[in-house]
């Protein structure tokens, strides 16, 4: 369980995730994870929630379908989607993406569904309709904040209400 929140605002696109790895939902096994890594030539940036080992292989599919289609995010994630779809051991891995370059801004589900947010904010995880709900009002009522500050402050205010984030958040930006 995790939260990871990206926001695109001001010409920027951030992203911040919390370190927490648990077993179970009892035991706290890591607190200082990084879930958010660059990809691609450090072009794409991406965040995963769910299984590690299972956000790993997603994140070497990605790779290769952005190698194969020259860097396009939104084709590279639509092929990988419906590779997900397609493959039933794909289909067992329970993991979800949010990928972001300098154009696109995409949640990448286990269901095979890419997505592109509506207000330019996207979460995942356990307390991603927290920090997603969090994001969108400082969108919307504030304009001194970065949007790394954003997707920051979206991730500890999701870590003072859902038990499975922690406050050891990473952050990265494009």
């Amino acid at each position: 369980m995790t939260t990871i929140c990206s926001v695109r605002y001001n010409g920027k696109t951030a992203i911040a995730g919390d370190g927490q790895v648990t077993l179970g939902e009892k035991v706290i096994a890591k607190a200082t994870a990084k879930k958010i890594r660059r990809i691609y030539h450090d072009r794409v940036v991406i965040g995963f929630a769910g299984g590690v080992a299972d956000a790993v292989s997603l994140q070497d599919m990605l790779e290769g379908k952005l190698e194969a289609f020259g860097g396009d995010l939104r084709r590279a994630a639509v092929e990988m989607a419906q590779s997900w779809r397609k493959d039933a051991t794909l289909q067992k891995l329970d993991a979800m993406l949010i990928a972001f370059d300098d154009k696109d801004l995409l949640l990448i589900s286990g269901n095979g569904e890419v997505l592109e947010p509506d207000e330019n904010v996207v979460a995942i995880g356990s307390g991603g309709n927290f920090a997603q709900a969090a994001a969108i009002a400082m969108i919307r009522h504030s304009s001194d904040m970065s949007a790394s500050e954003i997707a920051h402050e979206a991730v500890e205010i999701a870590s003072g209400i859902d038990i499975f984030t922690d406050d050891q958040i990473h952050t990265d930006e494009l």
